[in-house]
């Protein structure tokens, strides 16, 4: 009886081990950079607690360096056999891998987001799901911060090659300022950081060439956080981060910054940033779950990190393994699947994320982003909300609390939002100009008339 009973165990688990199906995904980043460790752990953790709760399909992830895209895309399609592949953090990357999972029927989750989706993109690429949206959005954001000052001149800065870089990036940024009537006096490319032996000269160089320039509001539109450090030591050192100039952080900087340490944030202190606002995760008891694993797993693996709490990229990476575990649920009751079918159903789905409400359109996410105005510092100070569709929430800076009413380090007016002490014009007299010299009486018997007072700068 006993000999029987052993038999029937075995059957039974051979039996359940047949029935359990397997799904690859194929994991593009690069895991050397703080985002994509965020990145790899956040997607680790959504698998496994997938796996843990299913016991008919499990799904297993091939993670493979981002630094040489086709190769290995080709590798994970051809070798691996993957059911889809996710990851990609720029635009061309995310094109190049589309062009071979479209070829192979592999459908493809990308992080990236070309500056402006063109209406041919889906039969381009059929495969592709945009887990980012693109910059048009975010450029009409700073294009009203612009407004709101009255800045007449603005310089742009990025970083080739940087997280989300795209050439027309500059060009939405120039037309979006025109609309407000402003204009881009100058925008400077920083090359890679990884290709640069002296990036503190580089960037001691470009900022003397813009110290020629009239302009001191300054946009940092995308770079890589490295190149960001040394950008705003060197201006800070330079005198160009405090009272005389404005900085304007983009979001791909500005979701990082919880994750690097006190110095780095100094060197930034009183920019303007501008971030993504994650309204899902307050309050969201799947949040605080995945809070308390991340930081334990973050902080065993990478001990080295200042900060293991997660960022905006962590959660995206989570809802993307969601986002093809729930396509695959839908897909369990289905004798026979294909890759169109787990496309569709991934295309089709709408469920709250813990980076928002995933849904799409056209292939890319459909609800508006919310971004969140402030002031970088030892504590983000949030100064308004915006969004695409009604602009500033307080139209735009209107008095948070009377008029001329001191918030923080702020003054609201009911038009324009004041910095103490800053330069409000947003521009400086270059410093390879001539200085207009205008001679004035030293003393006067009528002080009602002419009456001479010295300032900090020298006249």
């Amino acid at each position: 009886m006993s000999v029987v009973l052993f038999f029937l165990l075995i059957f039974s688990i051979n039996g359940a081990e047949a029935q359990t199906k397997v799904t690859g995904i194929g994991i593009l980043i690069d895991s050397n950079t703080r985002i994509g460790k965020e990145e790899k752990v956040a997607m680790e953790i959504a698998a496994q607690n997938y796996n843990n709760h299913s016991s008919t399909h499990k799904v297993t992830l091939h993670v493979l360096d981002s630094l040489r895209v086709t190769t290995s895309a080709e590798k994970m399609i051809r070798k691996k056999r993957i059911k889809v592949m996710i990851g990609m953090h720029t635009w061309p990357e995310a094109a190049l891998v589309a062009d071979l999972a479209g070829q192979a029927r592999v459908p493809i989750i990308s992080f990236a987001a070309p500056a402006i989706n063109l209406p041919l993109m889906p039969l381009r690429w059929p495969f592709l799901i945009q887990m980012a949206r693109n910059g048009s959005q975010q450029i009409k954001c700073i294009a009203d911060i612009v407004r709101a000052y009255n800045w007449q001149r603005v310089i742009a800065i990025s970083e080739d090659g940087a997280y989300g870089t795209d050439s027309g990036m500059f060009a939405l940024l120039s037309g979006a300022l025109q609309t407000v009537g402003s204009e881009m006096e100058y925008h400077s490319v920083l090359p890679p950081i990884s290709s640069v032996s002296d990036p503190e000269r580089l960037v001691q160089e470009e900022l003397i060439m813009l110290t020629k320039k009239k302009s001191r509001v300054f946009v940092v539109l995308h770079s890589s956080l490295e190149m960001a450090t040394y950008l705003f030591r060197e201006a800070k050192q330079m005198g160009l981060v405090g009272r005389d100039s404005v900085w304007i952080i983009s979001d791909s900087i500005m979701n990082l910054l919880d994750s690097v340490n006190n110095s780095v944030i100094s060197s930034m202190e009183g920019a303007l940033g501008i971030k993504t606002y994650d309204s899902e995760k307050v309050g969201n008891s799947e949040y605080q779950l995945f809070y308390a694993q991340f930081r334990k797993i973050f902080r065993t693996e990478y001990p080295e990190e200042d900060n293991s709490g997660p960022g905006i990229y962590a959660l995206r990476a989570y809802d993307s393994i969601r986002l093809v575990t729930k396509a695959i649920e839908r897909m369990a009751n289905n004798t026979r699947s294909s890759p169109e079918m787990l496309l569709d159903n991934m295309l089709s789905s709408n469920f709250s994320g813990l980076s928002g409400r995933i849904h799409f359109k056209a292939g890319q996410l459909s609800e508006s982003p919310v971004f969140r105005i402030g002031v970088v510092g030892k504590r983000y100070k949030e100064i308004d909300l915006w969004t695409p569709d009604f602009g500033f929430s307080m139209s735009p800076f209107v008095d948070k609390c009377e008029e001329k009413n001191c918030h923080g380090n702020f003054f609201y007016t009911a038009k324009t939002l004041f910095i103490p002490e800053r330069n409000q014009t947003g521009w400086e007299m270059p410093t390879d100009s001539k200085p207009l010299k205008i001679g004035v009486p030293g003393g006067t018997t009528f002080k009602t008339f002419v009456k001479v007072e010295y300032g900090e700068k020298p006249n």
